[in-house]
């Protein structure tokens, strides 16, 4: 039986392999912790405990229907309950996507917990859009509302497409318009104007990142549309240690389809 946690009422379904320090590995929008199923082996494997939640309205977690449900604060509160549940500590710490503010929230908020960070395209701050491409795509995801795709967003966020089997699996978990709040969620929660209310919160994360003195790791896909390699060189200087940005050739928004291979090696080769 798989592993699910209590979050006020809401079952957290994760992902919990291996023994040792901790890797944390934080999806998006809108994955699960399928998206981590090639990364986990080799944590396993060098002696690590891969835990990967499913954020709530996500993969086989519980999906609350009402799109008001979904906050900043509450998926956050999420992770803190995982992380105490699970007693996480010396956590590397790797987000993507939506997994990004989340997580790196947590890590400022928390940071006695958190050892080292591995940033995967994702952004951090608030008040403007996070690309010129962004706001398109928030659009796209208004226009078609209930109707839209999951499984199509991710493989649109790829390079190499996906096979129909991982597609399958990307659409599984949403299966009727209500199970897509969470997905429908995400894009509003972005602070892309000065006056939405989770831009306070997002830019004191950006600023502690600044003070931030432990490892980090920024990896980036060189074919990311929605936020562009440029991203992964504003984070490598706004994260004291980050050191130049890794670029993945031939990988996308998501560089765990296009290139998983590369990007194991390269994660293990910063945890040592």
């Amino acid at each position: 039986m798989s592993p699910v946690l209590d979050v006020d009422g809401l079952h957290m379904h994760y992902v919990e392999e291996g023994s040792g320090e901790p890797v944390l590995l934080l999806h998006g929008e809108p994955t699960s912790s399928f998206l981590w199923r090639n990364l986990v082996p080799p944590i396993v494997a060098s002696g690590r405990r891969a835990v990967a939640p499913d954020l709530i309205g996500f993969g086989r977690s519980d999906k609350p229907a009402d799109i008001g449900w979904y906050s900043y604060d509450r998926h956050v509160a999420s992770v803190e309950r995982l992380a105490a549940e699970l007693d996480l500590r010396g956590i590397t710490l790797v987000v993507h996507d939506w997994g990004g503010p989340i997580g790196l929230r947590f890590a400022v908020e928390h940071e006695e917990l958190v050892d080292r960070l591995v940033i995967l395209d994702t952004g951090i701050g608030g008040g403007r859009p996070p690309s010129d491409e962004w706001p398109r795509f928030r659009e796209v995801v208004r226009r078609i509302g209930a109707a839209i795709e999951p499984a199509r967003l991710v493989e649109a966020g790829t390079v190499n497409g996906l096979s129909d089997e991982v597609r399958e699996a990307y659409a599984a978990p949403f299966p009727t318009a209500e199970s897509k709040a969470g997905v429908l969620a995400f894009p509003e929660l972005v602070p892309a104007e000065p006056e939405h209310p989770n831009a306070a919160a997002m830019n004191r994360v950006r600023e502690a990142l600044r003070s931030w003195q432990k490892p980090a790791l920024v990896v980036w896909g060189a074919g990311d549309s929605v936020l562009p390699p440029a991203h992964a060189h504003a984070f490598a200087a706004l994260v004291p240690g980050a050191g130049e940005p890794v670029i993945l050739e031939g990988a996308g928004h998501f560089l765990q389809e296009d290139k998983p291979e590369e990007l194991a090696k390269t994660v293990l080769r910063f945890l040592g």
